[in-house]
């Protein structure tokens, strides 16, 4: 891993591996260069669903993603990329309209932006416009997983020319689920099954299979083809071979020792109700996180026939793949399951992209970025037209060389039904949270990655929490 040095605020990034990069960039071309010599590039557009960082490029010791991991090794990995909102259908709005939570007005799950934004262009449509085919294979856009597969659930469609809905045997073998929260809703229950058959037979198999026949038809044209797979979302489906990596006695327990709930505020810890973890035992928390990683290295399985298709299809050098999760994922840290937090298993999310003709690849980028880049990074890198009034900033220059100054932090908001709207700012040293009961939360991840010790309260930090306050005040909403 690439050693890191911070400033107190922003930080700076500094690679340990300067020869390779400069040996990169002597071999590789320029995307300006490439561009005009090549034609268009395509984008592969890979989202996942519910996963959070427990990755092998990540530096997990235990999770197996050996596709996603060559993934990382053909383009830059992103380790402090974070959403707008750590739900579905609220995250998966703003990256797709480059537009923050606020703007949109997309809350919750079934509210469609086009009710406020009637004339908004999405990220497909400005590909569209440039001449481009653009195509969606499973979930892009919010619908309800798993009770929506095989529709188009709030999906968009004039952000598409073509539109698949698969489905597989997961969606008709629920009835066989081992389920331990039987109160709640498929959708958010610690649910799984070690399902029997073949990968084909999963709908992400489909998606996969789909994903793959449109790369075939399109490979002699311009394309923007979007694959959205379902896993990790629970319930935690995948066939018994992926369940089968993970030894159950491997695989870790909840503590139940949370120092943080002595100095965190209540509402921190609200999206568990009861606390923690949904009331379940810790042996039940294990079991579902043994469903999760497998479900991780099931979906690891179907981006790997994807990146084999661009190989055999002779599209991988002229294809940009970018590999996103609409928001990361809590099991057991700080109490919790799931999502909708704002500590920073919520927050944080995997990001890989890989370009052509970038200069420096398989490193890592330290710096601080949001989904909400993505927007800008594709139709820069691709050369597309885009609205003026996009709130990310491209992260091209990150692409050629992973400690590219960059000033911006990251804003995650949530909402509590009662309490209202809470927001977060995060830079490359800090997180500062304020919640709408006038609460606040600040961690230094130099001295307390886990997130164990609010320090809102000390004195010694107070110039550092009016610096982040004020980029709250001053939030780009």
């Amino acid at each position: 891993m690439n050693t890191t040095h911070f400033s107190p605020l922003s930080g700076r990034y500094q690679m340990n591996s300067f020869l390779r990069a400069i040996a990169l960039a002597i071999c590789c071309v320029s995307f300006a260069s490439f561009t005009k010599a090549e034609g268009k590039m395509n984008v592969l557009f890979i989202a996942v669903d519910d996963m959070n960082n427990d990755l092998g490029c990540y530096g997990h010791p235990v999770v197996k993603t050996p596709n996603i991991d060559r993934l990382a090794v053909r383009g830059t990995r992103f380790d402090r990329a974070y959403c707008q909102f750590p739900l579905c259908s609220p995250s998966r709005t703003s990256l797709m309209t480059g537009l923050r939570p606020d703007t949109t007005r997309v809350y919750d799950l079934q509210k469609h932006f086009r009710k406020v934004l009637p004339d908004v262009v999405t990220l497909p449509q400005a590909f569209a416009k440039a001449g481009y085919t653009t195509a969606r294979v499973g979930k892009i856009y919010h619908y309800g997983n798993p009770g929506q597969i095989g529709t188009n659930g709030l999906d968009d469609e004039p952000s598409w020319q073509q539109r698949f809905n698969p489905r597989g045997r997961d969606k008709d073998e629920e009835k066989l689920l081992t389920n331990h929260t039987p109160r709640r809703g498929l959708g958010s229950s610690l649910s799984f099954l070690r399902a029997e058959g073949t990968d084909d037979e999963q709908t992400d198999g489909k998606v996969a299979a789909e994903t793959l026949r449109l790369m075939t038809e399109c490979k002699d044209k311009p394309f923007f083809i979007a694959a959205g797979f379902y896993r990790p979302h629970c319930p935690y489906v995948a066939p018994k071979k992926y369940f089968d990596l993970y030894s159950i006695d491997k695989v870790p327990a909840p503590s139940g020792n949370y120092p943080e709930r002595k100095t965190a505020p209540n509402q921190a810890f609200a999206p568990n109700n009861p606390w923690p973890w949904f009331g379940v035992k810790p042996e039940q928390v294990r079991e579902a996180l043994q469903a999760y990683w497998a479900a991780i290295s099931f979906v690891d399985a179907q981006v790997g026939r994807l990146l084999d298709g661009l190989d055999k299809l002779g599209l991988a050098d002229k294809t940009v793949v970018v590999f996103w999760s609409d928001h990361g994922y809590h099991f057991g840290e700080h109490g919790l399951v799931m999502k909708q937090s704002l500590f920073e298993n919520s927050a944080r999310v995997p990001l890989i992209i890989s370009a052509p003709g970038q200069k420096t690849r398989g490193e890592a980028s330290g710096r601080v970025v949001e989904l909400l880049d993505l927007y800008p990074t594709l139709t820069d890198l691709c050369g597309v037209a885009s609205p003026a009034n996009l709130q990310g900033a491209s992260l091209k220059p990150c692409l050629d060389d992973p400690s590219a100054p960059r000033d911006r932090p990251a804003f995650t908001q949530t909402k509590r039904a009662k309490e209202g709207m809470a927001y977060s700012v995060r830079t490359e040293r800090y997180r500062y949270t304020e919640w709408s009961d006038g609460t606040r939360e600040l961690y230094d991840y130099k001295t307390d990655p886990g997130e164990l010790r609010n320090l809102a309260a000390d004195q010694a930090l107070q110039s550092v929490r009016a610096t982040l306050a004020k980029y709250l005040a001053e939030f780009p909403k």
